[in-house]
């Protein structure tokens, strides 16, 4: 919804002489002078009237006293009860009093209240011409406005209280100090190194998608230094903290260990998509379990217990099975571009052709960046991928296993690769009809088995 309609919502309130408020998320981006993803408004009414107000609102949250208006979030003031599963209140007291529902908020600076009347008189100065004296509007019961200034992630009231009662805030201050780039206040942060055992308690989806939004909000790598200093990596993804002070080969990877090299991929993302940022996240995750010393430093097998390390770490914070395959793809992957340049033509073209390669070239791109610098096979794919149309790589097949069962050849263990030869050899223009391809087959496994 835009900056309108919800001001609009909120005005419809005022007239009826309900309280009416700007809340959360958009008040902290405005003041920063960022545009809100989505605006969300606190009111004294109560869910009953505001669907009385709003024919086309849906009740959302009916324990929270939710409504959705129009693709606004208005919400009735509220305290919580107590929490009893470290996630939700086991009940709420609607609040006439504003100030009463920012205090059960999590973060000083998420809790500022601002008077859409006043909105639009803010055009896009932001914080750099706000002055907190009220003369826009914004009104601040916890400090808000001083945190956002100083950069600083508060917790509002006793910190160990408000991560006792909702864990996940755990998570929501690194996310939140990596995308701003802020730095979690002493005592907030003392709270976290404490309690961090306690986010095993949350849902793996809450924790998945937080970790989602670490990974492509920006600052993903900070995020991560952030989980590993507070104890909560550890605990949510053990296998990522087990790359730490694995060595690499220096001629390979000076920039230094696994852990190091990931951080530094990690630094180089740019928005995203979330199975390309777990690729990189993960794309390693095998070499703390495949490390030995020979003539140097190596990790044989280390993309296949990847793949299957990935595959656990995903399925556990219940991934849905497309981007599973997307993430193990690029893990499988990953070490094939520097074969590249050695590639039969019918090779390359079947990697080309991979499910959302920009993305398969984009880990590449960081891997090389991240450690030797050398770029030649990403330029050289990269290259390729763009020259080539989709019909080129991937062109309708000259022989179909129709046309093998009609030639005589019977479903059996030679079948798919009598098939693979066959398409090989079009993608390579090494046949040009049905019958040249027919005839490949023939020379290559010999006539149809006589049937009796």
């Amino acid at each position: 919804m835009s900056r309108s309609g919800a001001i609009e919502i909120a005005s419809e309130l005022r007239s009826r002489s309900f309280q009416a408020w700007l809340v959360g998320g958009c008040v902290r981006d405005l003041v920063l002078g960022r545009e809100p993803k989505d605006y969300d408004i606190a009111t004294d009414a109560r869910p009953e009237e505001l669907l009385r107000l709003f024919p086309r609102a849906q009740l959302v949250g009916a324990l929270f006293g939710v409504v959705l208006v129009d693709g606004v979030e208005v919400a009735t003031f509220r305290s919580d009860h107590a929490y009893a599963d470290g996630r939700h209140p086991e009940g709420v007291t609607f609040e006439t009093d504003p100030k009463q529902d920012v205090l059960r908020r999590d973060f000083t600076m998420n809790a500022l209240l601002l008077d859409p009347a006043v909105l639009n008189s803010w055009g896009d100065k932001g914080d750099k011409e706000y002055k907190g004296d009220g003369e826009y509007g914004v009104v601040d019961y916890v400090g808000g406005l001083a945190d956002l200034r100083a950069g600083l992630i508060r917790a509002i009231g006793d910190p160990e209280q408000r991560f006792e009662e909702d864990h996940l805030r755990m998570l929501r201050a690194v996310r939140f100090a990596a995308r701003f780039k802020f730095e979690i206040e002493p005592v907030t942060w003392a709270a976290i190194q404490k309690l961090h055992a306690k986010i095993l308690r949350v849902s793996p989806e809450r924790i998945r998608d937080e970790l989602v939004r670490i990974l492509t909000e920006g600052g993903a790598r900070r995020g991560f230094e952030l989980l590993d200093a507070s104890g909560l990596l550890r605990d949510i993804l053990p296998e990522v903290a087990a790359m730490q002070g694995v060595a690499q080969p220096p001629e390979f990877h000076p920039e230094g260990d696994v852990w190091t090299h990931t951080l530094i991929m990690l630094e180089g993302l740019r928005a995203p998509a979330p199975a390309l940022a777990f690729g990189v996240l993960l794309h390693d995750v095998g070499k703390p379990g495949t490390f030995r010393m020979a003539d140097r430093i190596r990790f044989d097998g280390h993309v296949e217990l990847a793949e299957r390390i990935a595959r656990e770490v995903l399925n556990r914070l219940r991934f849905s099975n497309a981007e599973i395959d997307q993430v193990i793809a690029l893990i499988a992957n990953h070490m094939r571009f520097s074969h590249v340049h050695q590639m039969r033509e019918s090779t390359l073209k079947r990697m080309l052709r991979l499910n959302r390669f920009e993305e398969h070239l984009e880990l590449h791109r960081l891997d090389c960046a991240s450690s030797h610098g050398h770029l030649d096979n990403y330029e050289f794919a990269k290259t390729k991928f763009e020259q080539s149309a989709p019909e080129e790589l991937q062109p309708a097949r000259l022989v179909t296993g129709d046309d093998l069962i009609a030639a005589g050849y019977a479903p059996g263990p030679d079948f798919s690769r009598m098939l693979e030869v066959a398409e090989d050899a079009q993608l390579e223009a090494r046949i040009q009809s049905k019958e040249e391809g027919l005839e490949l087959v023939r020379s290559t496994f010999g006539p149809p088995a006589v049937s009796r």
